[in-house]
């Protein structure tokens, strides 16, 4: 199948809706797909309000047209509710086209928090985007439900995985020392976007023994560091080095209340480190009451548990989630064009 994807996160972003797309995009290939990305580096861009690094395409529709022409997609997929995500939108409906949408990041409770508006506002044009669709794909149960009863229409299961040949624990790796931080243990770790929508604040204020060490970067990071003169920001790490570094930890602090899924906390879990979370969306997906972490209102009675958690019962569960198996929920659930050279002639 020639499958294009149309999105506006994409590399050299780094978060985990282009990691979960990027990796995707490999396993279709491995099937024998087709893949053809349409992503913000093919246009003219303008920095992101707040967030320079994520690049809006500008005026994408008319190039963006003559892409899809060139490729001839048998199915269209749009994750993202961004320029080039409603200018695929607009051409998919202009020419009868059917299509299928993802839900990646919960626009409506951020920017409720955010600018003090209803959530309803922000979720009604999320509807509107992605209603639109032949299929709206989620990835949780907790999720389907929550957007079914918000009117979102024809939504399928797309789940979430874990590469467990990179992020693992490091065990018997040459070279590989727990300790090659060193900082006092334990040591309490956060991997993610350095931003407000990360609520990563209540872990930065959280009175803990050891070392808080904090992954990653963005328009927050000079801030906090100011603030949090106590915290130690490594900035951004990736591939191996990230993975090294999930491992070295004794917990992982997730305080995000905004996630679809949290793909952090599978990666994490990957590598032996247990999960402390808030109980909601996302972390009550991934962890539950399994003993793999610890969900609690109490930030930090829910970390001070993970204390206590077999790291080898992490790894094990985490080994349950295929990137393979997804993908082919993936596959099942795209919309195929019929006839699509008739279609566009």
């Amino acid at each position: 199948m020639r499958i294009l994807l149309a999105t506006d996160a994409w590399v050299p972003q780094i978060n985990g809706v282009v990691r979960a797309l990027s990796t995707t995009v490999r396993e279709l290939e491995a099937l024998g797909h087709r893949v053809e990305v349409i992503g913000p580096d093919r246009f003219r861009t303008v920095p992101a309000p707040s967030y320079p690094e994520v690049r809006l395409a500008l005026a994408p529709g008319r190039a963006l047209a003559r892409m899809v022409d060139a490729f001839a997609p048998d199915a269209v997929h749009i994750p993202v509710e961004g320029p080039i995500g409603l200018a695929a939108r607009r051409l998919c409906l202009k020419r009868g086209w059917p299509f299928t949408t993802s839900f990646h990041t919960r626009f409506g409770d951020y920017f409720a928090r955010k600018f003090r508006i209803s959530a309803d506002i922000p979720f009604a044009l999320q509807r509107w985007f992605h209603n639109a669709g032949s299929g709206f794909m989620v990835q949780t149960d907790t999720l389907e439900r929550e957007l079914r009863g918000r009117g979102f229409r024809n939504i399928r299961r797309w789940g979430r995985a874990v590469d467990t040949g990179l992020f693992r624990p490091f065990d018997g790796d040459p070279g590989f020392d727990r300790d090659f931080l060193g900082l006092p243990r334990p040591v309490f770790l956060n991997v993610g976007r350095v931003s407000a929508e990360k609520n990563l604040e209540d872990f930065l204020r959280l009175d803990l023994p050891g070392s808080k060490v904090v992954v990653g970067d963005g328009p927050q990071l000079a801030d906090y560091r100011a603030r949090y003169p106590g915290v130690h920001f490594l900035g951004y790490r990736t591939g191996d080095d990230l993975a090294r570094h999930f491992a070295a930890a004794d917990v992982f602090v997730f305080p995000s209340r905004f996630e679809t899924f949290g793909l952090v906390a599978l990666e994490s879990l990957a590598c032996g480190t247990p999960v402390a979370a808030y109980p909601v969306p996302g972390p009550l997906d991934v962890i539950g009451d399994r003993p793999v972490g610890a969900l609690d209102e109490d930030l930090r009675t829910a970390a001070l548990r993970c204390l206590e958690i077999d790291r080898a019962a992490c790894r094990a569960f985490a080994e349950g989630f295929s990137w393979r198996r997804c993908t082919e929920e993936f596959v099942a659930n795209l919309a195929p064009i019929p006839s699509v050279r008739a279609l566009a002639a």
